[in-house]
């Protein structure tokens, strides 16, 4: 079984980039800022439960690695750069650090958290994503989505944000999200921290200035962040040449 993906090749000499979207997202999400990079290889991936691969359904975290894994090799990519956000850059640093992923030149993870550190917070954050899980099972998604909006991650959003964003994840498989969301709980990941400072491959970090959230935790695991301004959580939505300007000046294109 292999994720669903939009590949857009260019010069066959560059690596691939791999974009992988954020909860409730698709491949869709990535492509005004991949669009920038016409040289480069491009895989826009629908992560299980979102877009084309609604219908996939995995475990937990390893066996997202492992079916990203065999996407990757349909597609015959030896070389290649995860670029991902939130959701996407956990499981981005994930699969960068707890498999065997040969290939792999760098992770650039923009707004995604490297792992709880105690269990008391491993609790709290399984029931909370437990009763959102229901919620998105049960309930209209137009109006689960009004409430996950006003968590304190997207203060920074407008309503006019908001109103957007919930028209436009709303047309979702609420059942196929729910599921997601349990198996790739930040409760359920494992803390990465260790294995971030011991890392071989290039790693990079970049948030919008307004996260304040994101912005400490690069803080305290010493990362060079690169601040995407005029943006929050979901800088690459809200300023993607921003983070395009920020991708150039890391990727060896």
């Amino acid at each position: 079984m292999i994720l669903h993906a939009v590949a857009e090749r260019g010069d066959p000499k560059q690596p691939w980039l791999i974009f992988l979207h954020g909860f409730s997202g698709d491949h869709r999400e990535w492509q005004p800022v991949g669009e920038r990079f016409p040289q480069a290889n491009r895989l826009y991936v629908d992560l299980p439960g979102h877009g084309g691969s609604a219908d996939v359904r995995v475990a937990n975290f390893a066996a997202m690695a492992e079916i990203l894994k065999a996407t990757l090799l349909s597609y015959n990519i030896l070389n290649y750069w995860l670029v991902g956000y939130s959701l996407g850059g956990r499981i981005a640093m994930h699969y960068a650090c707890c498999s065997r992923a040969e290939g792999l030149a760098g992770v650039i993870v923009e707004g995604g958290h490297p792992g709880l550190t105690h269990a008391e917070e491993r609790d709290q954050r399984l029931r909370n994503d437990q009763q959102w899980a229901q919620r998105f099972a049960e309930q209209p998604l137009a109006e689960v989505f009004h409430a996950w909006y006003q968590q304190p991650v997207f203060a920074s959003l407008t309503a006019a944000q908001r109103d957007a964003l919930v028209s436009l994840r709303q047309h979702n498989d609420g059942r196929a999200l729910a599921a997601m969301l349990l198996a790739t709980s930040l409760a359920v990941q494992d803390d990465l921290r260790s294995s971030l400072r011991q890392r071989t491959f290039s790693f990079h970090y970049l948030c919008g200035e307004r996260d304040l959230k994101f912005r400490a935790i690069a803080e305290e695991l010493s990362l060079t962040c690169c601040i995407i301004r005029d943006a929050g959580h979901n800088a690459h939505r809200e300023n993607p040449a921003g983070v395009a300007d920020c991708l150039a000046q890391i990727l060896p294109l």
